[in-house]
């Protein structure tokens, strides 16, 4: 769920206006994009990589290792389950409000051919020096400069917001992982937080969660064996119980998925939790 500059990326709706847009950044900062898919216009090319009919032939053709799907809702189940049966390692599902049977199909088809998916919903994934994948401004130095915190997020807005405070703060950034804000995600903070925690480029951690579910308290779980700090912040702590607040997965139901139980299960196990995005990388740099 890193990419790296040796990651070949696939982008599913490539000559959408998006997907052309967001192509051509990743390409210029690195990321090694080995063609697009659209059926209707396979065999040309676009932003000067080939355009295929399908994942499948894709592979074929030339071998990636991640698909990048701009891929609207209703379609979103075919085009992941094509990547996933061509071979795809990594899925980063951008689009938001596909049918949930449809995110269950998929995630089943990943599970049964290994592969990992992230998102639905999610803003991408960074790694500066490197590449990007996804709609994050990998391409932008004054948000992203390589580093040694690895950031975690389920909002992209508030990830960008971080990583910005970072980078200002002369940090700058080993990975971020944006695992999305739908309620059924395909991969969790305690994965991400794994990873991270595996990763030699990373040196100290930070989640910017949210209230609903309880990833956060199953990443505090993995958190408090680390020796790499972990700072964290929760947003939601003044919303309302039972509302949808933002994503489709910040809805608190009784007492789980409260700010107060996430932030009392991370600091219990030794995470700093800030009130305030700004005070991140002031709690990260004590603590590294």
């Amino acid at each position: 769920m890193i990419v790296r500059k040796e990651t070949r990326v696939l982008v599913q709706g490539i000559t959408g206006k998006q997907g052309t847009f967001w192509t051509e950044k990743m390409i210029g900062c690195g990321t090694q994009v080995i063609g697009g898919v659209n059926p209707k216009h396979a065999g040309t090319e676009h932003v000067g990589v080939p355009v295929f009919a399908s994942a499948r032939a894709a592979m074929e053709a030339a071998p990636f290792d991640l698909a990048l799907m701009f891929i609207p809702p209703a379609a979103a189940k075919d085009a992941a389950l094509d990547a996933i049966e061509a071979g795809a390692k990594t899925l980063v599902v951008l689009t938001e409000h596909i049918p949930l049977q449809d995110v269950l199909t998929m995630h089943a088809a990943a599970k049964a051919h290994g592969a990992r998916i992230v998102g639905p919903n999610t803003a991408g994934i960074v790694t500066p020096g490197e590449g990007f994948a996804g709609i994050m401004p990998g391409h932008n130095p004054n948000i992203f400069q390589p580093g040694r915190v690895g950031v975690i997020s389920r909002s992209g807005s508030l990830g960008t917001l971080v990583c910005l405070n970072l980078t200002r703060a002369g940090l700058g950034q080993s990975a971020f992982i944006g695992i999305g804000g739908d309620p059924v995600i395909g991969t969790s903070t305690r994965e991400a937080l794994e990873a991270l925690d595996l990763d030699a480029g990373t040196d100290a951690v930070v989640i910017v969660g949210e209230i609903g579910g309880t990833m956060e308290e199953e990443a505090a779980e993995y958190a408090r064996g680390m020796k790499k700090p972990v700072v964290a912040f929760i947003a939601g702590r003044s919303a309302p119980s039972g509302r949808t607040m933002g994503h489709a997965g910040a809805i608190v139901t009784g007492h789980r998925g409260t700010y107060n139980s996430k932030r009392s299960a991370l600091e219990a196990a030794g995470v700093a939790v800030t009130d305030l995005p700004r005070d991140i990388a002031e709690a990260v740099a004590s603590r590294l």
